[in-house]
């Protein structure tokens, strides 16, 4: 059981200690030229924009938009009992901005995004692509994770807009509709109590949750071994362990922004 602990220990340590050297080799490839036409190109980079972004505004829309409709539903149940009705809007708005969107889309992208970057960078690693590719004079984390951390690092904000508009959008339909509330006025108060703070804090998230779905999803991938089945076992410790430092990121975050004098 002792030797069972340690080891855990160790090779937290040790994870950490690795996605660290990635995440400096990432930022120096970045600052030092990932556009040159032998590696990362401009065109590499779109791509995974486009397959990270694009490609996920469905998903992130109607997970958005449905959570905004069951966030108004039950909020409405408690407040109808107050006569307060009428602040579902501002509930909504701001439980999307600050914690729900930013949250949610992270967790959507991790699974989507996260998990095929791991299980591609992996696949690439057990049929010794990535060995090929240093054959050529081809530094792999130039090559390939610098455009998905880029892409990542630059949609998912972008993502969270989408969700924060989505979501404000179904508690719209909960409040006009089932609710009886004038759409003016619900739109005048979902705007009334939401300030720029709960907005860009949001997004300041979101760019934290991007680095971290980037980082272990390359990491996991770059380090798979054992075949196929190491493809699985990386492809799923990706989102996992996503999902939780999302979580634990998420936690600081918020107790930084607003539970503190900074």
């Amino acid at each position: 059981m002792v030797t069972r602990v340690g080891r855990f220990i160790l090779d937290i340590f040790k994870g950490a200690k690795g996605i660290g050297s990635l995440f400096i080799q990432i930022v120096y490839w970045i600052v030092f030229g990932p556009f040159k036409k032998k590696t990362a190109k401009l065109e590499s980079i779109f791509y995974q924009m486009g397959f990270a972004g694009l490609r996920s505004i469905v998903i992130v829309f109607f997970v958005a938009i449905f959570t905004g409709i069951v966030l108004a539903m039950q909020s409405a149940y408690q407040l109808e009992k107050m006569g307060a009705v009428i602040y579902v809007a501002s509930l909504v708005s701001i439980s999307l901005c600050r914690e729900l969107s930013p949250v949610l889309t992270a967790l959507v992208v991790a699974g989507r995004v996260g998990s095929a970057i791991a299980a591609e960078l992996g696949t690439m690693k057990v049929t010794e692509q990535i060995e090929a590719l240093e054959t050529m004079a081809i530094n792999p984390i130039r090559f390939l994770a610098v455009p998905r951390f880029l892409a990542l690092f630059f949609m998912l904000p972008c993502l969270t807009v989408v969700g924060n508009i989505s979501g404000i959008m179904g508690g719209f339909i909960v409040g006009s509709g089932s609710l009886n509330i004038n759409p003016y006025l619900y739109m005048q108060t979902s705007f009334k109590y939401l300030e720029l703070k709960d907005v860009y804090t949001g997004l300041l998230k979101s760019f934290v949750f991007a680095m971290i779905i980037a980082l272990i999803a390359c990491f996991e991938g770059l380090n798979t071994t054992k075949g196929a089945e190491g493809v699985g076992r990386s492809t799923t410790r990706s989102v996992v362990i996503s999902f939780i430092l999302i979580i634990l990121a998420d936690c600081f975050l918020t107790a930084i922004f607003y539970f503190s004098n900074i």
